[in-house]
Formats: C-alpha cells, structure tokens, sequence
C-alpha cells in the first residue's frame, strides 16, 4: 500500500510539474505595444502566433499618424528563468504619412516603405494569460524617404491564449 500511494504521489508530483511547463509557453497572444520613438511602426497592437516552439511571426497596426502596417519574423532562444527567453529577427512595414505642401496647403498621403530588425527580451507568466516583451526594432525607411530610426525602443503587454 505505501508503494501505491507514494507511487501515485511521484505521478500526481510529475503531472504538476508538466503543467506548469506547458502553461509558460502560449500560441497567440494579442496585445498593446507602446513606443517612445518617431519610427514608423511604433504604438500599435501586436499580435503574435508561434509558428512552432521556437519561431513567431509578429503583425503590428499602427494607428493614427502615420498609419502603418508591419511584420516580422522572430527567433526565440529560452534563457534559464522560467518563462523567459530572448529573440531575434527582421521584417518589414508599409506606412502611410500625411504631408503638406506648403506652397498650395493640400493634404497628401505617401506611402512609406522600409525594414525593420528586432531584439528583446519575452516573458510568460506563469499563473495568468499575460506575457510582456521589451524589445529594439530599429528601423530603415527606404521608399519615399531614406531615413533611419534606431531609438525604437518598446515595451508590450499582450493577452495570451492557446497552446
């Protein structure tokens, strides 16, 4: 009988530990990303699905001006906290700014187009949908205007779901 019961102790013990493996790693997530800088893509809502255990595409819309749309492809490498990992990866974005001609006062819409890369840090809570990114994406406009933004510092907040 004391086989049995610290038999199903060690079972009961190791189910535990595999669920809480599997709840700091999610699926998608969707959220909020809030950005400092003057870069194309930079307050916007993020949503992001993993492709598989390592790799995540990211879709960010940027609302107001400029209004743009970016994505990005990311590597995610685990780091010894649990729930932590790092990442890396590149993609690209198309924005749309409003300019003034000042000699006749009208109202264009140009279309901006560039790369972007990105490095940060991603972090899963364990006990609660919530995962939390601080990340670099520098960015390089190069249609329309050649121009480069390399203080894109944000930081993201995103619910999380699926596994």
């Amino acid at each position: 009988m004391k086989k049995i019961i610290v038999a199903l102790l060690v079972v009961c013990t190791a189910g535990l530990f595999h669920t809480a493996s599997a709840q700091q790693s999610y699926k998608t997530a969707l959220g909020v990303r809030l950005s400092s800088s003057n870069a194309m893509v930079s307050n916007a809502v993020s949503l992001k699905h993993f492709i598989n255990d390592k790799m995540a595409v990211e879709g960010l819309l940027s609302f107001g001006d400029p209004l743009a749309l970016g994505a990005l492809l990311e590597l995610h490498q685990p780091l010894s906290a649990q729930g932590l990992s790092w990442f890396y990866g590149g993609g690209a974005y198309l924005a749309f700014l409003k300019t003034v001609n000042t000699n006749t006062q009208k109202t264009s819409t140009d279309p901006n187009f560039g790369a972007q890369g990105v490095i940060g840090l991603d972090y899963k809570f364990n006990n609660i949908p919530l995962n939390i990114s601080l990340d670099w994406k520098p960015e390089l406009n190069i249609v329309n205007d050649i121009n480069f933004e390399p203080a894109a510092i944000g930081f993201t907040a995103r619910f999380t779901f699926g596994k």
